[in-house]
């Protein structure tokens, strides 16, 4: 007779997720009991690491990911990461063990109080199954939540006694559409106003990324000789950054933000909030006189903007609609930016020489992962990305993301067949919140690297301190880290990168590699201004 446990196998092959990621624990281990040969466990060595690997994994391969949690002390672990996914919109189905049903009532040790409260807000569905025989459909219904916009992660709470029990008729396995077009009497609104403008100006954001409409978004800006910028703080690349109408990234304030859009009359944001703001500059959130129009998929983003009217649709559908639809402008095309002149090389490098040097010998296909908030004006100054999928970094702000997720892109980028390089830009701060994802990747022999700006505090920090004018905070200095003795520790290959050459040869070497390499590079401790 078969099991839970079987079906729920069974269905999970199905839906073509046969790939766990997580860290085992007791109440995990009667669903993980015999793991079957044509699955993959990935095992990480911390709940967090786990589920950013999965984030990484399912956005690299474009479908959702399974990541198995400890209980409620698992859920905990993971809950920054599981907050990360919720603001990056990725699909993943989180499932945790439960106690035993019949020691429930109890509260017996590892018993989850309330379980499916645990992780909200931050999840779409949260579910413990009635009974055993519920959890295969429920795996159903929490893919079918998972992959509708906007993508998210779902949760089950998932006892460990139920896999055992006999099993009903397995579900039969359905669809569910993941995009929905435009409705058409706002849509010819947006158009008229498109064509009306005097001087229109596009903001995209990762929804561009995501619903792989680049040749959209670029046909769109060329048809109306817009310029583009990319919306605040994205966690995805949204337009190729060597294009002539590209402008940059939008800063992340209320007044700053708004002053650069100065002079334009129509501001169109697709697939971003307005906006994603952080440090509070107050301001008008638009330039006087202008109007916005938004295109978004989440009908919670249209509803909390403060400005503008919004269009609910897949943003790639929209732009394909308005591509259609929106007369060729006779305006002359924005002409290119100035160049940067190419930052000066000293002793230690400034945060733009090292990262003008990666620019130098970046792979043509690299994917670029990043978690180093102080230094990130500078990477996006010195490294353009010009191709879709190829930036990966976390939208809610919080530490600990970009090394697992780094893993997970990898092993995805294997899996896949692709095979595109990826290259992992984590500020020594960050690098210590999930350091313990170098082993997994050290496990997986995957040639990621790992370049590590060492300015030995937390900058980004000190930055808003002088911002905010709130001198004397403890714990902003890192000293006494030792980055290659960890990364050697874990399985790395790892190298102290201290000149240009020496970080292209380095870079080249690790990408060659059967394991991960790790490439410390001391910085100037100089304190980047917050905007």
């Amino acid at each position: 007779m078969a099991t839970v446990r079987d079906a729920t196998y069974d269905m999970l092959r199905t839906l073509g997720m046969t790939t766990v990621f997580g860290n085992p624990g007791s109440t995990e281990e009667p669903f993980l009991q015999d793991f079957p040969a044509d699955f993959h466990y990935v095992h990480a060595l911390h709940e967090a690491t786990a589920v950013a690997m999965a984030d990484g994994y399912a956005q690299a391969s474009g479908v959702p990911a399974h990541v198995n949690l400890h209980t409620a002390p698992g859920t905990g672990n993971g809950m920054g990461n599981l907050v990360t996914a919720w603001h990056n919109k990725t699909p993943l189905i989180v499932t945790a063990g439960q106690q035993t049903r019949e020691m429930l009532l109890l509260e017996p040790r590892l018993a989850s109080r309330r379980a499916t409260e645990l992780p909200q807000p931050y999840v779409k569905w949260a579910y413990e199954p009635a009974r055993a025989q519920d959890i295969p459909a429920a795996m159903l219904r929490a893919y079918a939540t998972a992959v509708q916009p906007p993508a998210g992660p779902v949760y089950l709470s998932l006892p460990m006694d139920d896999w055992g029990q006999p099993a009903d008729a397995l579900p039969t396995a359905r669809t569910v559409a993941t995009r929905f077009a435009p409705d058409p009497e706002r849509l010819t609104e947006f158009v008229r106003v498109l064509a009306g403008s005097r001087n229109p100006v596009l903001v995209y954001g990762p929804g561009v990324d995501r619903s792989a409409s680049w040749a959209s978004a670029v046909a769109l800006a060329e048809r109306l000789a817009a310029p583009v910028w990319s919306a605040p703080a994205p966690e995805r690349a949204v337009f190729p950054e060597n294009h002539p109408h590209f402008r940059g990234v939008l800063p992340y304030a209320i007044g700053p933000l708004a002053e650069a859009l100065n002079g334009h009359d129509t501001v169109l944001v697709v697939g971003a909030p307005v906006f994603r703001y952080y440090p509070y500059v107050p301001g008008g959130h638009l330039p006087d006189g202008a109007r916005l129009l938004h295109v978004t998929d989440d009908p919670d983003e249209a509803a909390r903007a403060p400005v503008g009217d919004s269009l609910l649709s897949d943003p790639g559908l929209a732009l394909a609609a308005l591509l259609d639809q929106v007369p060729p402008s006779d305006r002359p095309p924005p002409t290119r930016r100035d160049e940067l002149p190419a930052p000066e090389v000293g002793t230690p490098l400034s945060a733009d020489a090292l990262f003008a040097a990666l620019a130098a010998h970046w792979p043509a296909d690299g994917v670029l992962v990043q978690e180093s908030p102080s230094n990130l004006s500078a990477l996006r100054r010195q490294l353009r990305i010009t191709r879709p999928a190829s930036y990966f970094t976390m939208a809610s702000g919080g530490l600990g993301y970009g090394l697992p997720a780094a893993v997970g892109v990898a092993l995805a980028e294997r899996d896949s067949g692709r095979g595109r390089p990826v290259v992992a830009v984590i500020g020594d701060g960050s690098l210590h919140y999930s350091v313990q994802a170098l082993w997994t990747a050290a496990r997986l022999a995957l040639p990621v690297v790992v370049v590590v700006p060492v300015n030995q505090q937390y900058a980004i920090l000190k930055a808003f301190a002088e911002l905010k004018h709130t001198p004397g905070v403890p714990g902003l200095d890192l000293p006494g880290l030792d980055v290659v003795a960890i990364a050697a520790g874990y399985g790395c290959a790892t190298e102290v990168v201290q000149t240009p050459d020496q970080l292209g040869a380095a870079l080249a070497a690790g990408l060659r590699a059967d394991r991960p390499t790790v490439l410390p590079a001391p910085i100037s401790t100089d304190v980047p201004s917050i905007l």
